[in-house]
């Protein structure tokens, strides 16, 4: 007999949670268990990419309105969950002025999940399932509202850069039976806060949805002049991106292109960042620093991969990652890529064999372009590498199996 697992998301817009999940779905034999995927605002590019033997189940009008603009939510109808968001923005507002921070912001959903998940119906009318899995935030959904033998909880971030409330978070979190961690950096980073969880911790790499990217990357032709060197950088504008400091990268490679023009096979460079996000402020830094005409903003995309495939190197100049869904994305597609040195970058790259990485500063990471550069069999040895080596993490779907007593050999 099969077994039953469903699967909560908030949303499917392109990003790297969507991507991975996409994985997941992917990896999933239809053969051996019976998936439903509860997504709670049906929209999003990667709603197309759902496979058929997924049992999408019907948004639901409450769960929907988890992150509508607030007046949007009154508009609709729904004056308590508004209200509800309404005090979870008053309490998260709080907590952030009694305990201040230079990290990122990012208890808003444990919050907005705490008051909202209270005035919303449970799920219990599907059933009950032998796994339920929570893939992102809020996670008290799964947690509260499904019925189910076990249930377990994604694990993206590092937070060891994010500023949360503890105590809100931990009653969540231990009553979970698993939390899957998608990098051992990731893992470090959580236990840092909750140390006690580490019994719960089960490692589980991204897994990626590789015909998906391969076909989108071939979608669409991005416009290359051939003595022009492409670099390219995707994601939302964000502290954790430091794309606020790629104007300066691009103003010291600017500087190596003019010291040792003669030597480079390109005449120029062009950094395509592909990503949502105001970035008025990094384009009067370009401008500034005279590399206006290199730093070029596309802003957001339903299919980055195009971007991705016609580059010559992939540069990832995070100040933090969980562990980075794009990177992987870009060795799927075979392109070098250079990542700087934050917490997680040695589970994401081997250096020297899969990618490179840099030291965190402006200078390192346009030397670290340079040099790849001016090193064409590293580029070939790295591209090589990446074409006789799978990303898509497809075997790590076992243990997902492990979780509900499936293994290779059991009976179909």
């Amino acid at each position: 007999m099969k077994k039953k697992i469903i699967i909560s998301m908030h949303y499917m817009e392109i990003g790297g949670a969507e991507s991975s999940l996409i994985g997941l779905l992917e990896a999933l034999d239809p053969s051996k268990v019976d998936i439903d995927l509860f997504v709670f605002a049906h929209h999003g590019v990667f709603m197309s990419a759902i496979p058929n033997y997924v049992n999408l189940l019907p948004e639901d009008n409450g769960y929907a309105m988890m992150e509508e603009p607030l007046a949007m939510v009154f508009k609709k109808g729904h004056p308590l969950i508004g209200m509800a968001r309404l005090l979870a923005k008053w309490k998260m507002n709080r907590f952030y002025k009694q305990n201040p921070s230079e990290k990122d912001r990012s208890a808003g959903f444990a919050y907005i999940g705490n008051e909202v998940g209270r005035v919303l119906h449970n799920l219990y009318n599907f059933g009950e399932y032998d796994l339920a899995i929570s893939y992102n935030y809020p996670h008290n959904i799964v947690l509260e509202n499904v019925m189910a033998k076990k249930k377990i909880a994604w694990l993206h971030t590092d937070y060891r850069h994010i500023s949360i409330n503890e105590n809100l978070e931990f009653p969540i979190w231990r009553k979970y039976d698993q939390i899957v961690s998608i990098s051992p950096g990731v893992t470090e980073g959580f236990l840092s806060v909750f140390p006690s969880l580490k019994d719960k911790i089960l490692e589980c790499e991204n897994m990626l949805p590789k015909a998906y990217i391969e076909t989108k990357a071939t979608q669409a032709s991005i416009d290359k002049e051939v003595d022009v060197l492409t670099l390219c950088s995707v994601g939302r504008i964000s502290n954790a991106k430091n794309y606020d400091n790629i104007p300066n990268m691009a103003s010291e490679l600017k500087e190596l292109f003019k010291l040792h023009g003669s030597k480079i096979k390109y005449k120029d460079f062009k950094w395509v960042i592909v990503g949502p996000g105001d970035h008025s402020t990094i384009d009067a830094l370009s401008e500034d620093l005279g590399v206006r005409d290199n730093v070029i903003f596309m802003g957001p995309s339903d299919n980055p991969y195009p971007y991705i495939k016609g580059c010559d190197i992939y540069v990832h100049p995070s100040r933090y990652e969980g562990k980075s869904i794009v990177v992987r994305e870009a060795q799927v597609l075979c392109k070098p890529v250079i990542i700087t040195n934050y917490p997680t970058a040695v589970s994401q790259i081997n250096n020297g064999v899969d990618g490179v990485i840099c030291e965190l500063d402006n200078k390192s990471v346009a030397e670290a372009i340079y040099a790849l550069v001016m090193d064409s069999n590293r580029q070939s040895t790295i591209i090589n590498y990446l074409k006789t080596h799978d990303y898509t993490g497809g075997a790590e779907v076992e243990k997902i199996y492990s979780l509900i007593g499936l293994n290779d050999n059991m009976e179909k």
